[in-house]
């Protein structure tokens, strides 16, 4: 072999090399991404249980304590759009350390909040420094998996992830019984440290310097331009944000639904929306270990989006009083199964949207999770719009999504057109190449 010919294999296999380590790390690697994507969740749902007390300690109206919420999740949304660009120079392990740093100090700060608009400032830190475990934990995938192997580590990441909404405020509840509202910050803060080790110490870097880019924000800015030109990549990046306004719309209005309109227990409304979440994790782990492989991504997609449709249908249809006065089972029935089909949606938009852009995967991740929390938060505050006594304003913004991620799903996304792949799947984007008129 010639010289030169030897000398770049060489250093090919020296760059590769902590990428094919990190992927035969496997299941330390899925814990650790699986950790990340947590903890934005975590630190929304650990503080819901205390919101109350928060209220009579800082001495402020509860309008004003709901804003800590809302910076949280306005930081989380915003956050991803700088640290995915920022992933993309400089790589993914220092900008995730940063962000954990950030978010561990931001969150000592809150335990320490004397005031309300301390807390609602630093809460806002939190989100942003969040941000960076969501948008990089779905670049690290990128980076180390590609086609049927992407769909189904995104499967396994929605084990861990979907567990952590349903633990979140039993764990604040239970803090609670044993300390004020500050431990709940306390805790976060300890989590926050625990996972800051761990990514140091386990999680090498993932993105070769050669598939960096370099330039600042006018450079990212071009980059997000393009993939917002490619026709497919919005189609997938739409679709999945729809899909998950949906969820956020069940969100929003289940505790009232469930326990106002039909009268169930909160103890009630607790079982139903663990089952619901229950449901949503077994069908991505069923997606994950039978489907991907043997179906294409699209048609696994494309059955998650139609079982949403039909599940939000129904529901309408039933809380409108077309079949009469209905009771909680059916419409509890109903929203299982729009909840499960979560499990083929999501996961499969993501990797779809991922496989068209390795050269890219951080600035790409950004806009994927930025869309889903923007679009989520513009359908969650519709549910109520007509009032406390009727469940049509949830159903008629479900079915809305559901309807308008099949027209992208469809109409931008084109699966027909799809080239094949491993299984079916779309062969992916060259990397370092993107053409918006796909």
């Amino acid at each position: 072999m010639p010289e030169s010919g030897q000398k770049a294999t060489q250093e090919h296999i020296i760059q590769t090399a902590p990428v094919e380590a990190a992927r035969r790390a496997g299941l330390l690697v899925t814990l650790v991404l699986g950790g990340l994507t947590a903890l934005p969740p975590l630190s929304m749902d650990m503080y819901l249980p205390a919101l109350p007390e928060v209220t009579g300690a800082l001495h402020a109206p509860a309008a004003t304590i709901q804003l800590t919420l809302t910076a949280c999740l306005a930081g989380m949304a915003f956050g991803q759009l700088v640290v995915g660009p920022m992933s993309d120079r400089w790589g993914r392990r220092r900008p995730l350390l940063v962000g954990m740093v950030v978010y561990v100090l931001a969150t000592a700060v809150c335990a320490l909040a004397p005031t309300v608009e301390l807390l609602i400032g630093f809460r806002l830190l939190q989100g942003l420094a969040g941000a960076a475990g969501i948008v990089i934990a779905r670049a690290v995938v990128r980076d180390l998996y590609d086609g049927v192997e992407m769909a189904r580590f995104f499967s396994t990441l929605m084990l861990i992830s979907g567990a952590a909404p349903i633990i979140a405020p039993l764990i604040g509840g239970q803090i609670m019984r044993i300390t004020d509202w500050r431990g709940v910050f306390h805790v976060l803060t300890v989590i926050g440290v625990l996972l800051t080790v761990v990514v140091w110490r386990f999680l090498g870097e993932t993105l070769p310097a050669e598939r960096r880019h370099e330039g600042g924000v006018g450079q990212a800015l071009r980059t997000m331009k393009g993939l917002l030109a490619d026709r497919v990549f919005a189609g997938y990046m739409l679709t999945g944000g729809l899909a998950f306004a949906a969820l956020f719309a069940y969100i929003s209005a289940s505790p009232f639904v469930v326990q106002e309109i039909y009268g169930a227990s909160p103890q009630t409304f607790s079982l139903l929306f663990g089952l619901n979440s229950i449901g949503l994790v077994a069908v991505g782990q069923i997606n994950g270990k039978l489907l991907v492989g043997r179906v294409s991504l699209d048609k696994a997609l494309g059955w998650g989006l139609g079982t949403i449709l039909l599940a939000a249908l129904a529901l309408l249809l039933m809380t409108s009083g077309v079949f009469g006065e209905v009771g909680l089972v059916p419409v509890a029935a109903g929203l299982f199964v729009l909840m499960s089909a979560m499990g083929l949606a999501l996961p499969n938009t993501n990797a779809q949207a991922l496989m068209r852009t390795p050269h890219a995967a951080g600035s790409a991740s950004a806009l994927l999770g930025t869309t889903s929390f923007l679009v989520g938060a513009v359908a969650s505050p519709l549910v109520g719009i007509a009032g406390e006594h009727t469940a049509v304003p949830m159903a008629v913004v479900q079915l809305t999504c559901a309807v308008l991620a099949v027209a992208c799903f469809l109409g931008l996304c084109r699966p027909w057109q799809a080239a094949p792949g491993a299984a079916g799947v779309q062969a992916p984007a060259a990397a370092g190449t993107h053409d918006p008129a796909a």
